[in-house]
């Protein structure tokens, strides 16, 4: 990494002491980056009390037993349902009695859709029941289903090549899994693609990295100007089973039945609270978590346990004295897996103070032992984070890695704000995530208490230090 030094000739110290606020020349910072090296080494000592308190001290498996009261007392909370604004209340109590400040909620307007009973049924070559999840915003079937000859295919070239044969029937898509992100296109566009040639639904392998016959839902979006068409997940095992029937030359024939229904939207609430700064009060570093999921599993892994770190800094933070000079903010959004609804709409209320934010966080792809912190930001930036991370050799966690993000913290990021995010054990993540298993059984309270303590670290010190995090 090249570090760059900031030196200046006949610099005059431009902060004032009665406005609380940095100001720098010309955006520029006044320090060299060896004073800034210098400064965070300052915090070893707070940084191990964090780690302590955490991981070894009365905090530890905190997160982890709070976590395990709210799923295991509301359950799955997906977009648009009581059990999500139950939670949301029951969040917005926790976080005052916790002693934080600043503790309100922001209304937003969420999308709500409901599954309904929903059923696959294999009638030919052979009777089999599939296990099925609607995905999210698909329309419903007809009362008594839709019956119809399958046709497989492997990618979106092949419908295309095979768009004839389309017509009138259900697609099927067993697509091999590479990565989420390449991968989960084809839970996304698959209904469109598949209406586009004339299919009457579309049927659609998990985007799953491992299976134990667990269908996976999640979001997809429809295209303006192409019919609607019923669409669901299937499991990894059924998908591969259809394609090797036919293979063999087998017609396969579907009955596929979907309750599926969307209604009005919604109103709910993100939940905030803070710890206000000591110096430059209006200046932020975000921590945040997404409180809704899917309705199935418990949400504990997503993305529960990524909202209740993200309390958990603050709470650490709050037990040792500590007050850092920005105000450390937790939010937790609501309708997150819808495409980040709720944080879009808190990105639209307080944009007009994007430059006040020295960094965006979110934990949202697990709390499993951490292998480092993701960053985007400027070279500049993501040298300061590699110090700061070295104040975690305790726990022996100090990589900075690229793309940090996170739906919710995407907005402030392509404003030019910094983000981080937790890097986790993707294959284990994406092996449960939207499905049936997402529940407690998967988290680990001692794996918990690691990520909140690098989640706690990182957060203070960068609100703490003196100047804001420098951007391109």
């Amino acid at each position: 990494m090249k570090f760059l030094l900031f030196t200046f000739v006949g610099v005059v110290h431009l902060l004032s002491t009665n406005s609380g606020k940095a100001i720098y020349r010309n955006g520029i910072s006044q320090k060299t980056f060896q004073e800034i090296k210098e400064e965070i080494a300052c915090y070893g000592d707070v940084a191990k009390a964090i780690i302590n308190l955490a991981v070894y001290g009365k905090a530890q498996n905190r997160s982890y037993e709070r976590l395990a009261l709210l799923v295991d007392t509301v359950g799955p909370r997906l977009s648009g349902s009581k059990s999500l604004e139950k939670a949301i209340q029951i969040m917005y109590q926790n976080l005052q009695e916790d002693g934080l400040e600043n503790v309100h909620l922001e209304p937003v307007k969420i999308p709500h859709w409901e599954r309904g009973e929903e059923s696959a049924v294999m009638l030919e070559p052979r009777n089999h029941k599939m296990a099925i999840l609607g995905l999210g915003s698909s329309i419903g079937t007809p009362p008594e289903g839709i019956t119809a000859e399958v046709l497989v295919v492997t990618s979106f070239d092949e419908l295309q090549r095979r768009a004839p044969e389309a017509r009138g029937k259900i697609v099927v898509y067993n697509q091999p899994y590479t990565n989420y992100s390449s991968t989960v296109q084809y839970r996304v566009q698959g209904a469109v693609e598949a209406a586009k040639v004339g299919a009457l639904a579309s049927l659609i392998r998990s985007v799953a990295s491992f299976s134990i016959y667990s269908p996976h839902t999640g979001v997809q979006e429809y295209q303006d100007g192409v019919p609607k068409i019923p669409t669901a997940c299937i499991t990894v095992e059924d998908a591969e089973m259809m394609s090797r029937m036919v293979s063999r030359g087998n017609r396969i024939v579907i009955q596929l039945k979907m309750g599926a229904r969307s209604y009005p939207d919604a109103d709910s609430f993100n939940t905030v609270a803070e710890i206000t700064g000591s110096k430059y009060p209006e200046q932020v570093v975000l921590v945040s978590g997404h409180l809704d999921s899917w309705d199935v599993g418990q949400g504990a892994m997503d993305d529960g346990g990524g909202a209740f770190i993200s309390w958990e800094a603050l709470s650490l933070i709050k037990d040792l004295g500590l007050r850092p000079k920005r105000t450390l903010r937790l939010v937790l959004w609501t309708a997150e897996e819808q495409g980040g609804i709720g944080a879009f709409q808190y990105y639209q209320l307080h944009k007009a103070n994007s430059s006040n934010y020295s960094l965006v966080m979110e934990s949202d792809s697990g709390t499993f032992l951490p292998s480092g912190l993701q960053f985007t930001g400027s070279d500049k930036a993501r040298a300061i984070m590699e110090e700061v991370m070295s104040l975690l050799k305790p726990i022996n966690i100090t990589q900075v890695f690229r793309a940090g993000e996170g739906t919710d913290i995407n907005f402030w990021i392509q404003a030019g704000v910094p983000g981080a995010s937790l890097l986790d054990d993707l294959h284990k993540y994406f092996s449960f995530h939207h499905s049936h298993g997402d529940t407690m059984t998967v988290m680990d309270p001692k794996q918990m208490n690691v990520a909140a303590a690098l989640w706690a670290v990182v957060s203070y010190v960068v609100a703490d230090m003196e100047e804001m995090l420098p951007r391109s």
